[in-house]
């Protein structure tokens, strides 16, 4: 129909609903925004402080995913992130210039030829720098010992089980493997100086591999100095490559203080639970027993400059050598005392710390991912990282080797 027959009040309100339309649409275009060009960059990070560390995430519900975390712990900050595949393992050089991993990965995913391989990433740009392949690698949880650096870190020693006991050394500049070393009956690798590791063995020594500058090999062991069928003790001891300095620690809280090398020699054992004050706990002769004892995954970390060692602590029977810590008990390992006591809000499955003047401590939420840091010297929570991960557990800090 013509506007002529339209009504005068109906046209009006037709004419203004066209002019609120109109309105509405102009504002809606100029509101629209204009996309931008995306710009891509590259971060460096800076070089490492005492207090940039790593934290190994093995994700077990789907660890073809696990992962390997650089932060800041003074800031509760996740500064990036490398690959950590299928039970990794890794390791921070001295100079904190490199970090190398040892992780497995299938062709097609879960299927297909097996891939051992030893990358090593640049710390500040977390590039990749190089990518060998390995004979094998053990294919456990992981460990700090199956894994580790010698004391300059111009090696690596990746412990395998393909089939015998044997651990295969790297030459890291040549990113080759230079030799096979045998150690039947024996496992994992504890480094002292730059040629040379040792390895616990089933018949409680300790073996003792010389590597010789001309590629011969030379073994020793120690006397049995503890029972593993009675008190066996726990592979993620603490120890420092540069001295060869160890502290292997038993499920029932005995502490071997051990100086590694060609001979190694065990000093007289002491008890966790009397340098608290208390009775030494017994071994697996009396399982059922309740007290006070070592337990977790990255049970210990040693502060050297302070010779103080922090033990994650519960209470519990014999066989409860992997439960979470409830306290972390910090030792004098000159006096064999203990010197302070820290209850945990939250039970953790590992404890590291840093090794400056001002030390930061570590412990973890197994349950959720949740990473704490504390002050290492009086316990005291400083800030929560929620959720770093699914399934942390263990830290590396510059300079702890």
């Amino acid at each position: 129909m013509s506007l002529q027959k339209v009504r005068p009040s109906l046209l009006r309100a037709l004419l203004g609903s066209a002019a609120i339309l109109t309105m509405g649409g102009t504002a809606a275009q100029a509101a629209e925004p204009v996309l931008q060009t995306e710009q891509s960059d590259v971060i460096t990070l800076p070089a490492y402080s005492p207090h940039t560390i790593l934290v190994e995430d093995a994700v077990y519900t789907h660890n073809k995913d696990g992962r390997v975390y650089v932060v800041d712990a003074d800031k509760g900050k996740l500064l990036g992130m490398v690959q950590a595949a299928y039970n990794a393992n890794m390791a921070l050089t001295p100079d904190a210039k490199r970090i190398y991993v040892a992780e497995t990965t299938w062709e097609r995913g879960n299927r297909g030829a097996r891939n051992d391989l030893l990358a090593e990433y640049d710390a500040s740009t977390l590039k990749l720098t190089s990518d060998e392949k390995l004979p094998a690698r053990a294919l456990v949880t992981p460990k700090k010992n199956d894994f580790a650096l010698n004391a300059d870190g111009s090696r690596s020693y990746v412990y395998q089980m393909s089939p015998s006991n044997a651990v295969e050394v790297v030459d890291n500049a040549a990113h080759k493997v230079t030799q096979t070393v045998e150690i039947p009956g024996c496992a994992l690798v504890y480094p002292w100086g730059n040629s040379g590791f040792s390895s616990l063995c089933a018949d409680g020594t300790l073996a003792n591999v010389n590597l010789g500058a001309d590629g011969k090999v030379g073994m020793t062991h120690t006397a049995p100095f503890f029972e593993p069928d009675k008190d066996g003790i726990f592979e993620q001891s603490p120890t420092v490559a540069a001295d060869g300095t160890a502290y292997f620690i038993s499920y029932s809280g005995m502490v071997y203080p051990t100086k590694m090398g060609e001979n190694s020699t065990v000093e007289k054992p002491w008890s966790l639970q009397e340098g608290a004050g208390l009775k030494a706990a017994p071994d697996s002769s009396k399982p059922f027993e309740v007290t006070w004892r070592p337990g977790g995954w990255q049970i210990a970390a040693l502060h050297k400059a302070s010779h103080q060692m922090y033990v994650l602590m519960h209470k519990g029977t014999f066989w409860t050598h992997k439960d979470n810590g409830t306290e972390v008990w910090v030792y004098d390992m000159q006096t064999h005392k203990r010197i302070r006591r820290y209850p945990l809000k939250v039970a953790s499955n590992l404890v590291g710390v840093t090794q400056d003047e001002h030390p930061l401590m570590f412990t973890a939420n197994e349950d959720n991912g949740d990473f704490f840091v504390s002050d290492a010297l009086t316990g005291k929570p400083l800030r929560t990282m929620k959720a770093l991960g699914t399934s942390l557990i263990f830290t590396v800090a510059p300079g702890e080797g």
